[in-house]
């Protein structure tokens, strides 16, 4: 049998300074700062490897933010500002340098190409708002569902785009066109969270049913393995940077450690086991930084965890 790592997680430090629940992280791969923001419009900084240094305010904005967006290449700041639009900080300056209306909604998802220089955005009424991302203008707004669009992935090399709503579908996207290319059925109930593997072979889904499901790109997205995960929604999911693990959240309060290989369930993070969150999980952010994820909650915190290679089992 194959030797067997099981990954050790230790609390490092918990997050304290906002003022209502934390819904939005966002980072670099490689940076050490992390951002968060939540339903009291605060737009927080905080650092993954000195995590006993206060928290920064880098923008207040008048209503709720559910997704962030950087774009280190550019040293930037997407902010989904709910009901508002897209505004643009410069984090070198800390100021507004670009703000794009939409229409009047909230916003669940940001996304990048990078190789075609466009920023996604996941609307409520179910609209792809699609900018331009030299200056953010709107380049068009598509309407995909009757519900709301709830996440987003780009798979660059194949040049397409996931997109999870609230009608219980996938669709996939052409880049190029924009077009539908296909739908996913299966899931029973609002897709919360979407993200490729770093080596673009799966992309893996989960939502308000607490099903995992693990689609094969190559074999056409054939749904290659469907995991009850956790007890209520899962709100989303993180790989780590060097691919070989991915966590998920959970309204159910808890953290899943699984092995990006075989989907193997590693470890549980939990307020009993590791003093971990009280409420709803919303959000993880997995930094390079000494491989610290960083979750957040509707407890008003983020934490920050440290998850070595642990120990070896046969």
């Amino acid at each position: 049998m194959p030797m067997l790592f099981r990954p050790e997680v230790a609390k490092v430090a918990q997050l304290s300074g906002h003022r209502d629940c934390v819904y939005a992280l966002a980072g670099t791969p490689t940076g050490d700062t992390i951002y968060s923001a939540g339903a009291d419009g605060f737009v927080v900084a905080w650092s993954v490897t000195q995590p006993e240094q206060d928290g920064e305010l880098v923008a207040r904005v008048e209503n709720s933010v559910y997704a962030l967006r950087c774009l280190p290449e550019r040293n930037l700041l997407l902010i989904g500002h709910n009901y508002q639009g897209v505004q643009v900080i410069d984090l070198a300056a800390r100021k507004l340098v670009f703000a794009t209306a939409l229409p009047p909604l909230a916003i669940f998802d940001l996304a990048h190409s990078a190789v075609r220089q466009r920023v996604y955005v996941a609307l409520a009424d179910g609209t792809l708002a699609v900018l331009y991302a030299d200056d953010f203008r709107v380049e068009k707004l598509i309407r995909l569902a009757d519900k709301s669009l709830r996440c987003l992935a780009v798979h660059e090399q194949r040049g397409e785009l996931a997109v999870g709503s609230s009608d219980a579908l996938i669709r996939i996207l052409d880049l190029t066109t924009l077009e539908v290319k296909r739908e996913l059925p299966g899931s029973t109930n609002s897709v919360f969270t979407a993200a490729y593997s770093p080596d673009g072979r799966w992309l893996l889904t989960a939502g308000r049913d607490a099903h995992l499901r693990i689609w094969d790109v190559q074999r056409g997205y054939a749904e290659h393995h469907s995991i009850v995960a956790h007890l209520f929604a899962i709100n989303h999911l993180a790989f780590s940077p060097d691919g070989q693990l991915f966590a998920t959240c959970s309204m159910d309060k808890s953290i899943k450690v699984w092995d990006a290989d075989d989907f193997r369930l590693l470890r549980v993070v939990d307020k009993a086991r590791h003093a971990g969150h009280g409420t709803s999980v919303n959000k993880l952010f997995w930094s390079g930084a000494q491989n610290r994820l960083v979750s957040c909650s509707d407890d008003r915190s983020l934490a920050v965890w440290d998850v070595s290679r642990g120990e070896v089992r046969s």
